[in-house]
């Protein structure tokens, strides 16, 4: 761990008094926030690129942010970068019981239903779904409420039931457009997102990385369409949609 310790003594360089960095030294907790969501949303990037070496480096940039934050809390007296990796240690021991104390062995289901369930009792959890943090974007956070509420037991049994549940709330949906309702449309939307986060949830397939394939899958067949149409001495803009329809269509020979 001596790289990690240089990276701490760094940090703690970078937020000296006397001789620190002037830019380091005026950042505080809250103004640091934006920087972790960016690194982390460039972790998954470089993931999803499949990208070992960019994968280090965005590694390295949230790691800065982690050291940061707790060099921060350090100089008030609140915890270190130590005590940071005691509580996730500690953490980990406490929630791999079947690992950590008397082995047993369980399924992956298990482990995740065991971890909920030790979240409450042994963490002071007044409620199931506590712990879901605000802040998280809509589709995680309904993924998080409802993988909480499924480990308790409440959740439809098969995927034959969500779909059903997935044509009522369209349904309503259309009776709310009819009606042009405005307040009831969102409503209906917002059901009809929820359940389709379940039926995600119970085909085992992350909401999350479906729709950002489903928005990478768009960029390229939209690139296409741009692309061709460029080709030709025109603009997107002046084609028609029936035109467009028809190069959208032919992109899906050559973007999967």
């Amino acid at each position: 761990m001596e790289q990690m310790q240089r990276l701490v003594n760094i940090m703690k360089k970078l937020r000296d008094k006397k001789e620190g960095c002037p830019w380091d030294l005026e950042q505080t907790h809250e103004s640091l926030r934006k920087y972790i969501l960016e690194e982390a949303y460039e972790v998954i990037e470089a993931i999803e690129d499949n990208e070992p070496s960019e994968l280090k480096k965005e590694l390295g940039d949230l790691l800065l942010q982690i050291v940061f934050q707790s060099q921060i809390a350090d100089e008030s007296g609140s915890f270190n970068i130590e005590d940071v990796a005691k509580s996730i240690s500690d953490k980990l021991e406490r929630r791999h019981p079947h690992i950590f104390g008397e082995k047993k062995t369980l399924t992956p289901d298990q482990v995740k239903n065991n971890w909920e369930i030790i979240k409450k009792e042994k963490e002071g959890k007044k409620r199931i779904l506590d712990g879901v943090p605000r802040s998280f974007n809509a589709l995680l956070r309904s993924l998080r409420l409802q993988q909480k509420a499924g480990a308790v037991g409440f959740e439809w049994q098969n995927e034959v039931d969500i779909l059903e549940k997935v044509k009522e709330e369209i349904t309503e949906l259309e009776k709310g457009i009819k009606k042009n309702d405005i307040a009831n449309i969102e409503e209906e939307i917002g059901d009809i997102l929820f359940v389709m986060v379940n039926l995600s949830k119970k085909l085992k397939v992350n909401p999350e990385d479906a729709l950002q394939k489903a928005n990478n899958k768009f960029i390229g067949r939209f690139n296409y369409i741009e692309e061709k149409v460029e080709r030709s001495g025109g603009k997107v803009q002046d084609r028609s949609l029936e035109e467009l329809d028809a190069i959208w269509n032919e992109s899906k020979r050559h973007v999967k």
